[in-house]
């Protein structure tokens, strides 16, 4: 396997990993309109609203990204008694894998940032909020909480956006706890006293953050490296993760320095990228995944989360695609994660289009597999292709396949005219890619009857059909390999 097939490979695996994750939670809320006339009564544009959007903010947003990765969240901040923290509660409750332990503090604001949009332009930003540290007996109680439930999880987050809730001797007695049960702690600093934060196993600073902790210049990549040691050596922090915006970030770890370029083409929005790559780095490592190979995983996240619009999160297939995708030159446009996919085939059957679906190995493509995907064309009037990644075949199949890595099995796949979209899925049956995507046609070949074939029910009861297509004898990829090992 190549090096980003292997990295996709560890995204499947993170379903596992439980995060604990404390900070400053923060409700968003996004006000849109237009602006058409200017205020008779003062010089300011007059917003026609349109519609309003909340979400998740601040390490709430760490918890939608941890969320979406695929990983098991228990979350813990401090909250008031107030409508912005039920409505936090709420939308940590859409959240299947986040168990929330919020803490309600009488007489405390809950964050709340309202912004007001007209085409795009921020008009203006409301922020009500209490940021004051919490009390010593709040402090007491949140702490003695968490430790209970720390020995649960494979790696710990400390999301600070300096909001109160992480007190300066919060932070040291966690970090302490984490280091004595061996939980990793990763932490997104906020402010320039990184005392706090002494024995961390990880910080996420950006430049600028870098920049003002330590009083340095921090231009080139030897000026980086330099004020991340001063941290390191400082503070005992073992390693800094320095995100650098267009030059991409730096790991600068103990033994081993990695300078990841930027991977994002296209960079709509920056918003919560910072949280995305905390999330990212802290599933991996909690997965056992080595920190450099935890930072390229991070650094391919950040790519996605920018190329979106808004405080936005990054899917698990949405990464895995990605990364995959890196292997492939050819035919890119094709390979397609699963959200990009049902994309495409709303607007495709929008347009009256017939959806087509059949899946496989495709290991060894032989004359046998181009009959099958020629003929289950002509039985639609778009193809999708549901591809075993490696980990599957191999579950299926034994530890000596595939053959072909997958990046290479969706090369060729994608370069047939037959083939119009390429998901790989990592699951033993494509159930999930059949229900997700509700194909109008589901072709398999004749050595099976229409009660064997996987999603066949699935598809009939919505009135779907199903097609058995015919074989052309003599060819096996099963049988091909024999041969050549005689």
């Amino acid at each position: 396997m190549t090096k980003q097939t292997v990295l996709a490979s560890i995204i499947e695996k993170l379903n596992d990993i439980k995060v604990l994750c404390i900070g400053d939670v923060i409700l968003d809320s996004f006000v849109y309109g237009e602006v058409e006339r200017i205020s008779p009564e003062a010089p300011v544009p007059v917003l026609k609203i349109t519609r309003r959007e909340k979400m998740l903010g601040g390490s709430g947003n760490v918890v939608r990204n941890l969320d979406a990765i695929g990983a098991s969240a228990m979350f813990f901040s401090v909250v008031g008694n107030d409508e912005p923290a039920k409505e936090i509660s709420s939308l940590l409750s859409e959240l299947s894998k986040t168990k929330q332990f919020l803490s309600v503090v009488e007489n405390r604001k809950t964050s709340l940032k309202n912004r007001f949009v007209a085409t795009g332009q921020q008009m203006l930003r409301t922020d009500e909020e209490t940021t004051t540290s919490i009390s010593n007996e709040q402090e007491a109680s949140l702490v003695s909480l968490v430790k209970e439930k720390i020995k649960e999880v494979s790696v710990v987050i400390l999301s600070d956006y300096g909001k109160g809730v992480l007190t300066p001797t919060m932070q040291s007695t966690l970090i302490a706890e984490a280091n004595n049960l061996g939980k990793p702690v990763v932490i997104d600093p906020k402010g320039t006293d990184y005392s706090k934060y002494n024995g961390a196993y990880l910080i996420t600073p950006n430049r600028k953050e870098l920049a003002e902790a330590t009083r340095m210049q921090v231009d080139s990549d030897e000026e980086i490296i330099v004020a991340a040691r001063h941290l390191m050596d400082s503070f005992c922090i073992k390693n800094v993760l320095v995100t650098r915006g267009d030059k991409g970030m730096t790991l600068v770890a103990s033994d081993e320095i990695h300078h990841l370029p930027a991977q994002a083409k296209e960079v709509f929005d920056v918003s919560g990228a910072g949280d995305t790559v905390v999330a990212t780095m802290a599933s991996s490592l909690g997965a056992g995944i080595s920190i450099a190979d935890s930072a390229r995983i991070a650094n391919a996240a950040g790519a996605i989360v920018v190329s979106k619009v808004g405080t936005a999160v990054v899917y698990a297939d949405e990464l895995i695609s990605y990364l995959r995708n890196q292997d492939i030159v050819k035919n890119r446009g094709k390979v397609l994660s699963l959200e990009k996919a049902i994309e495409r085939v709303l607007k495709l059957r929008a347009g009256g289009a017939k959806i087509g679906f059949t899946n496989g190995c495709f290991d060894l493509i032989h004359p046998g597999h181009v009959s099958l995907l020629s003929q289950a064309k002509e039985a639609c009037d778009f193809l999708i292709v549901g591809l075993n990644s490696d980990t599957s075949v191999s579950d299926l199949k034994g530890s000596s396949r595939p053959v072909q890595p997958e990046s290479s099995r969706a090369i060729v796949l994608s370069s047939l005219s037959s083939v119009d979209i390429v998901v790989i899925f990592s699951e033993e049956t494509p159930v999930r890619l059949i229900k997700a995507l509700k194909p109008d046609v589901l072709i398999k070949g004749a050595d099976y009857t229409v009660e064997t074939v996987v999603g066949a029910d699935i598809v009939q009861s919505y009135g779907g059909k199903i097609v058995l297509a015919k074989l052309a004898d003599g060819h096996s990829t099963t049988n091909t390999i024999k041969k050549l090992n005689q």
